[in-house]
């Protein structure tokens, strides 16, 4: 980790800098210097966030570490990456339609909404220090839009996942409440048909009762007895407990 060596910082500056990185994003100002250290938009699974400095000279002039050109012009262009990847989140957003989507633009968002949040909280920072600046006063509120939007987004997006999830709950437990009448109407068919069935495999051993020779009312009495035996049980299965037991 290296400061332009082109850049006539305060020692007071470059003594707040660490060995490894350049750390969180945050203003420094001192002696009418003001040295910014942003973050590069985040892309998903990244885990190293890649700094980018800005240089404001005590006359006004901006400067940006590792390319030459307008800083300031590379500072609005930096500004202007966050908001066009909320267009394109937000984007995601409306074409969403299930909960897997919304999970999508969830995750790839969390990451810039933070970052979002840091470079408002910098540009406010450098705004204070420099309050002179109106450029800096433009782009803090271009900040304050962008993390605005994102927390209106990420908020809606974290609405629809939650609604998502609650409809396919109430669907599973809509259908798991149609399985347990559909399976309750068998059980009473079931409790209406077991006696007939249990009469009917009596009867229907090689035995000699005698009632295979009788007349036909017999076996229709026989018939009645059973379904009359299947009511009661039905009645007994769906009869509701009495309380405390």
């Amino acid at each position: 980790m290296k400061l332009p060596q082109n850049w006539p910082l305060p020692e007071t500056i470059e003594r707040r800098f660490g060995q490894a990185t350049y750390g969180k994003q945050r203003a420094m100002a001192a002696e009418g210097h003001l040295l910014l250290i942003l973050h590069q938009l985040p892309t998903w699974g990244q885990r190293d966030r890649q700094a980018v400095l800005f240089w404001r000279s005590p006359e006004g002039a901006w400067q940006i570490s590792g390319r030459g050109g307008n800083g300031l012009s590379a500072l609005r262009k930096h500004v202007k990456g966050y908001e066009d990847a909320e267009t394109k989140l937000d984007t995601h957003y409306d074409a969403a339609q299930s909960s897997a989507d919304y999970f999508a633009v969830l995750e790839n968002l969390a990451p810039i909404l933070h970052a979002a949040r840091n470079l408002h909280a910098t540009l406010q920072a450098a705004r204070e220090a420099v309050p002179a600046d109106r450029d800096l006063i433009g782009l803090r509120d271009d900040a304050a839009e962008i993390e605005r939007n994102l927390d209106l987004l990420y908020a809606a997006s974290k609405n629809a996942l939650d609604f998502e999830i609650a409809k396919r709950a109430e669907e599973e437990a809509r259908l798991s409440k149609d399985s347990i009448r559909i399976a309750n109407r068998l059980n009473v068919i079931a409790a209406i048909f077991f006696p007939l069935t249990a009469i009917s495999g009596i009867f229907g051993m090689n035995l000699a009762h005698g009632l295979d020779s009788t007349r036909v009312w017999i076996f229709w009495a026989v018939l009645a007895v059973g379904v009359f035996i299947g009511f009661v049980l039905k009645g007994w299965v769906l009869r509701s407990p009495p309380e405390g037991s």
